[in-house]
């Protein structure tokens, strides 16, 4: 199978708008995860992440510039045991309370359906990464609109094991700019996943679109211990 190239993926899209990349480093010892979004309007703009307990959320980086924090203040990523769930909305709360209850993954997103930002009706993209025993699995989830007129929920959910090392899966919200933006289309994308947590996350930082990028987080989780390390850039917080 060939495998993309994570840079040239981002370099050549203006705005592939928010992105899930999970993977296995290729030293073979850690998950991969990264999160970035992008935005168009200085509401989606405003932003910043920051560390919340052993995930992250997002905040204003300006309060009083908010606007409507409806779609855009969310948890991206929590931890639940040997689960770490990372999506682009508050599905993240959705998933983490339905696990709780002991649904799965996909059972735990049939509550949701995609955003009603008209016209864009955005995707609800979600992953989530199990480490257990020196060993990793993951899951990716797109939730869109039938392209027809009609408010069907179209549901994917796509199952990665015997994950080898330094190459996963990317998927993201829009395959371009437009306006409307167009949704994503197919199966998670197969990409490289490509040194230590520090050039990773220069690489994907850098390659993002200078004018749109908002925020990146990229954590590695040791397989042997469930131990982490996180980055998070802020495009308002780098001078």
């Amino acid at each position: 199978m060939p495998y993309l190239s994570l840079e040239e993926e981002l370099r050549g899209n203006s705005y592939p708008g928010r992105g899930i990349i999970i993977g296995r480093s290729e030293d073979a010892a850690h998950a991969v995860i990264a999160y970035f979004i992008m935005g168009r309007s200085e509401n989606s703009r405003n932003r910043i992440f920051v560390a919340d307990g052993e995930g992250i959320r997002t905040q204003p980086y300006d309060p009083a510039k908010l606007e409507d924090p409806s779609l855009i203040i969310y948890a991206p990523v929590r931890v639940q045991g040997s689960n770490t769930i990372v999506t682009n909305g508050d599905q993240t709360d959705t998933i983490f309370e339905e696990m709780e209850k002991g649904k799965t993954f996909e059972q735990s997103l049939l509550r949701r359906g995609y955003e009603p930002d008209r016209p864009n009706f955005t995707p609800r993209i979600s992953g989530l990464v199990n480490v257990e025993g020196g060993m990793m699995k993951y899951y990716m989830s797109i939730l869109k609109r039938e392209p027809a007129e009609m408010d069907q929920v179209n549901r994917y959910t796509f199952q990665y094991a015997n994950c080898t090392p330094g190459v996963g899966r990317f998927i993201h919200t829009y395959m371009s700019d437009g306006d409307p933006l167009p949704s994503f289309t197919g199966e998670p994308k197969p990409v490289k996943i490509e040194g230590n947590i520090e050039r990773f996350t220069k690489m994907l930082w850098e390659s993002l679109n200078d004018e749109n990028k908002v925020s990146l987080f990229v954590r590695y989780i040791t397989l042997s211990s469930g131990e982490y390390v996180s980055a998070i850039m802020n495009k308002h917080q780098i001078q």
